[in-house]
């Protein structure tokens, strides 16, 4: 039957070919392979699964930080705005607004720089760089200098007790033992003058600011006499 030689005398082979048993060497050769591919396999496991959780630290800093002057607070500003920016266009958004602050303060400086300069400052009154004059001399400050102005004010105003107080007459009578020549002359005739009127007009109304004034005028005259 199926052993049966064709026509022609040809023994023909059976329909199912025997294989050759597979020696120990490889049979051992195949399953290194096997292990290897097993530990490849677990190994490329666990990196994915570490990968998928441990969160990655943003740029910038170790630990995850943003240690840059006003980086926390400019990135999440900038994460509102927009959370699928990049870190770099973040970065840079982080960079315009940065040089955006420092325009608007050095404008800021030089507006205030400016209104400063236009204001000018406060003028001194006559009677306050008088009596500053008077001190400075009287103190002996080396940068003390004789002016004409400051002394004719005290002269017209020695009388009224308004303008020159008490604490600084007794410097002003002081100063006065200076006067020489045609100033001290002019300063005893206008006194005599004053004194005069004075008298007639205490006479008719005693009035206390006309006896401060008589006071002070006898006082002068008794220095300057």
């Amino acid at each position: 039957m199926g052993g049966a030689a064709p026509e022609g005398g040809t023994v023909l082979p059976g329909r199912r070919a025997c294989r050759k048993p597979a020696s120990a060497t490889t049979r051992r050769m195949a399953k290194q392979k096997r292990k290897v591919t097993e530990v490849t396999g677990k190994k490329n496991k666990k990196l994915k699964v570490s990968a998928r959780e441990t969160p990655l630290a943003p740029e910038g800093a170790p630990g995850g930080e943003d240690t840059r002057p006003e980086g926390a607070a400019a990135c999440r500003a900038l994460q509102e705005t927009d959370p699928e920016l990049s870190p770099e266009e973040k970065r840079v958004l982080e960079r315009k607004l940065k040089k955006e602050r420092k325009k608007e303060e050095r404008k800021r400086l030089r507006e205030a720089g400016t209104a400063a300069a236009q204001k000018p400052p406060a003028r001194r009154s006559g009677a306050e760089l008088a009596l500053d004059y008077l001190c400075s001399w009287a103190q002996k400050h080396q940068d003390w200098r004789f002016q004409k102005t400051r002394q004719t004010w005290l002269l017209l105003h020695m009388y009224d007790s308004d303008k020159v107080p008490d604490k600084h007459f007794s410097t002003l009578l002081a100063y006065l033992e200076g006067l020489r020549g045609r100033a001290r002359e002019l300063t005893v005739q206008k006194a005599e003058a004053l004194m005069q009127e004075l008298d007639e007009a205490g006479a008719a109304s005693p009035d206390p600011l006309l006896l401060e004034k008589t006071q002070r005028l006898r006082q002068v005259l008794q220095l300057l006499s």
